[in-house]
């Protein structure tokens, strides 16, 4: 039964097919209808307008409708507008606007319209969508399932469609009833008309404007149709309107259409019919599957065209009788009585489908989202630690906006660094779950996505990885978000990834040999989001691993709640201070040794240094070449093999202790994304001397932390600071930030920005 209570969202702008379809709407019973008030200023949209004329048809509140008005349709709409419209609307009309159609598939719950008269290339919309959403955004198209209609013009074009699309078929027609031929013999233009709009700017359109004229030289021509870039020749006439009877295009006597594509059919050789103009054009298109085939206006070679142009124009009467008799049965297609019956079945088809769907979705348990969060290496420290942290600010977040969430943390199936306490100090609801990677070559790869569902995607490299969880490979997740970019072969897009990108420190540091990055930059250049916590890393993002700007988002960083922590000041041992760090390249050791030992020999330094981080404790015995020359640098100095302390990775209570007993914290490293440690260090009341580079800075400005800086490239410099800082330590303390104001960064008031990045990717 249909109902005339469903409001429509048309999201297009096109006047005349704005026209037809509010007036078949009309006609089986919606009479309120909301008309977007901006467009995409493009060369393709100069002949769209606005229409405020529909708003006075709403029923909706005047503030609401406010909201609405203020958008821009074909980007991305504020979750506000999407509350208001699915509050009041039931189906959305949409074109194949990229940005549009996936700001729709996020935000709108009712059904999901895509209007479309195909490609002047002939280029399917399966192919389009494909193109111009990515494996993502065809892949949450199809999770629309029967809310997503194909509102084809014509029937015909489904021949060539996917079947997630052509199964979605809902013909909605224009019409194009014949007027009258009468007058014919009073036509006084004997130019050939051929319509060819944009032509300096679009190439395919230059192409079909030079075929044409090659084509037909030797004949009188005029070239129809809008040109936002002018065309140095005498016979562009620009925009028609057949619609009109003064219109100089009603004095044609003929005209050439030239387009093979079967699965589309140009607006204007349908109104040129309905005119009276007697049509000439090439067999092969889709006038051959609405009756043309049997058209004396059909030519198989432009040879046959050019003579029957020719008869035309000659004045061949009977000819041209006979071609605008069949032009009257083509658009007995398009006549009022037959549109009428095939929206009035496609309108049933959509709202019966959507009123079901609603009924089932009453009665049906609601699931929850499952979001995955995949460690790809094995990760300890800082970078575990963040892990735990963005896992709980999901797990929070989506409670805190209503939109309950499971979440599970995928780490690598490997016991020596993930025991069974390794995740105790998280919330026990979110979920621990080892896995493998897998390695599919090409063909795999293929067969593994068409399983999923996503039949239009084909390989671009020779193998992929996929998590292997041995249960279901993680597909029983909604989204994945990967941390860090560090995979050894790209990932199967079987599910929307979002990477959280810490630094590209190959980019400052020789840690990969050349070109061995490339497949850590595809990874993220194909992803739905990438989160960055710096703005350093994020310009990295941009300029190094060209990740398109609206991808990459600069999240807050989440940082350990050490200011919870009581914590017991003790004067055992002698003083000293912290150097936390690891075995990786840009941490910087030679350069640090070198200080230290400056700053014992040379400046009497009176503290203990004590080395804190996962494999410190093997400094001095690894075989790794930027390693190697520390045991030399520790063994020439008594000093310095007396005062260092090689501690290795603590418990974080151990650590917390360690750091609070400490006199000050010591960060040495060359450039990376900034240490979460100087925060740490300041939540148990201890100052650190900082390497001086961008991220560093942005840390230091953010939590007002009041860092002392040295030069990380000048072992003298580090020395002196290592001095200063020893003996300016309690002056320092004094200005670091309270506690009331560090415990502002709590992950709790972070929490739903994390979530509302991430939900419009489910």
């Amino acid at each position: 039964m249909l109902n005339n209570a469903f409001r429509v969202l048309w999201l297009l702008n096109k006047k005349e097919l704005r026209e037809s379809d509010v007036a078949q709407l009309k006609s089986v019973g919606v009479t309120e209808f909301f008309m977007p008030k901006k467009f995409p200023a493009t060369p393709y949209n100069l002949s769209d307008d606005i229409d405020f004329s529909y708003d006075d048809s709403l029923s909706i509140p005047v503030s609401d409708l406010e909201v609405l008005n203020r958008q821009n349709w074909y980007e991305d709409p504020s979750d506000e507008a999407w509350g208001i419209v699915n509050r009041y609307f039931d189906v959305a009309f949409v074109g194949s606007h990229a940005q549009q159609l996936l700001a729709a598939l996020k935000g709108f719950g009712g059904a999901i319209v895509l209007r479309g008269a195909g490609f002047l290339d002939g280029k399917s919309y399966s192919d389009a969508l494909h193109n111009d959403l990515g494996e993502d955004g065809v892949y949450r198209l199809k999770a629309v399932g029967n809310r997503l209609w194909f509102g084809a013009f014509h029937a015909h074009q489904a021949k060539a469609e996917m079947n997630y699309l052509s199964r979605r078929l809902c013909c909605l027609p224009v019409e194009y009833a014949f007027k009258s031929s009468d007058g014919y013999s009073n036509r006084q233009i004997n130019n050939v008309l051929f319509f060819c709009p944009n032509i300096n700017v679009s190439e395919f359109s230059l192409g079909l404007y030079k075929n044409f004229l090659a084509d037909f030289k030797g004949f009188d021509y005029s070239v129809a149709g809008q040109q936002p870039i002018a065309v140095d020749a005498d016979n562009i006439i620009g925009e028609i309107n057949f619609e009109s009877k003064d219109c100089i295009s009603n004095q044609y006597k003929v005209m050439f259409y030239d387009s093979t594509v079967s699965n589309r059919i140009d607006d204007m050789p349908l109104r040129a019919m309905r005119s009276g103009i007697a049509l000439v054009f090439m067999a092969g298109g889709m006038l051959d599957d609405l009756g043309g085939i049997k058209s004396p206006g059909r030519s198989k070679t432009i040879e046959e065209a050019r003579k029957k142009i020719r008869r035309i124009l000659e004045g061949d009467n009977e000819f041209i009788a006979s071609i605008i008799d069949n032009q009257k049965k083509i658009l007995d297609k398009f006549s009022t009585v037959v549109v009428s019956q095939q929206w009035r079945r496609g309108w049933a088809d959509i709202t019966n489908e959507l009123e079901a769907i609603r009924a089932q979705n009453a009665e049906r348990p609601k699931k929850r989202k499952r979001i995955a969060i995949i460690v790809p290496v094995k990760y300890r420290g800082g970078s575990l630690r963040g892990t735990k942290m963005l896992a709980q600010a999901l797990y929070i977040g989506s409670r805190q906006g209503g939109e309950d969430v499971d979440v599970v943390i995928c780490h690598l199936d490997d016991k020596e660094s993930y025991s069974r306490d390794t995740f105790d100090d998280i919330d026990a609801n979110i979920k621990i779950r080892p896995y493998k990677w897998r390695t599919l070559d090409a063909i795999e790869a293929r067969r593994a996505m068409r399983y999923s569902g996503q039949q239009g995607w084909e390989p671009i490299h020779s193998k992929y990885v996929a998590p292997d969880d041995g249960i279901k490979q993680l597909v029983d997740c909604d989204l994945w978000i990967v941390i860090s970019d560090r995979l050894e072969a790209p990932l199967l897009p079987i599910k929307p990834t979002i990477y959280m990108v810490y630094d590209y420190l190959q980019r400052y540091e020789p840690i990969l040999t050349k070109g061995a990055d490339a497949v850590f930059l595809d990874a993220v250049r194909v992803s739905k989001k990438v989160f960055v916590t710096t703005n350093f890393t994020k310009f990295d993002a941009l300029q190094y691993a060209g990740v398109s700007a609206g991808k990459v988002v600069v999240m807050p960083m989440l940082v350990p709640e050490f200011w919870k922590e009581s914590v017991i000041k003790t004067e055992k041992g002698l003083p000293y201070f912290i150097w936390t760090t690891n075995a990786n390249q840009h941490k910087n050791h030679v350069n640090a040794l070198k200080a230290l030992r400056i700053y014992y020999e040379e400046y009497g330094g009176s503290l203990s240094c004590h080395v804190t981080g996962v494999g410190t404790e093997n400094l001095l015995k690894s075989d790794m070449p930027h390693l190697k020359p520390l045991a030399k640098l520790v063994k020439g100095s008594p000093l310095l093999s007396r005062r260092m302390r090689l501690l290795g990775e603590l418990s974080e209570s151990q650590y917390i202790d360690t750091l609070a007993n400490s006199r000050f914290l010591w960060h040495a490293g060359k450039i990376d994304n900034g240490t979460f440690s100087v925060i740490e260090a300041a939540c148990v009341g201890i100052p650190s001397l900082s390497s001086d580079y961008p991220a560093m800075h942005e840390i230091d400005a953010r939590f007002s932390l009041n860092l002392t800086w040295m030069n990380s490239g000048d072992p003298k410099d580090m020395a002196k600071k290592l001095k200063y800082m020893e003996e300016n330590y309690f002056n320092l303390t004094a200005k670091l930030p309270s506690k009331e104001k560090l415990a502002q960064n709590d992950l709790v008031n972070f929490a739903v920005k994390y979530w509302d990045e991430v939900r419009v990717c489910l």
